[in-house]
């Protein structure tokens, strides 16, 4: 058993990444929810607000904590 070393992990690239991981899935969970009671138009969006959300994570992850 291998154990990883988080110890040069900042605190701002670890609250981040909770937060960007929690909206892209609530976004998802939503998405998926609207399409199984057939509201497609509603989970087209939470779906396509999942993908801006995941873009952003990893331009904000790119741009501050590289």
């Amino acid at each position: 058993m291998e154990i990883t070393d988080v110890s040069q992990v900042s605190l701002g690239l670890f609250i981040a990444g909770v937060i960007f991981i929690m909206l892209i899935g609530s976004f998802l969970s939503m998405g998926v929810l609207r399409f199984f009671q057939l509201k497609k138009r509603q989970g087209g969006i939470y779906l396509g607000l999942s993908a801006v959300s995941f873009v952003t994570m990893v331009l904000v992850v790119n741009t501050w904590f590289s």
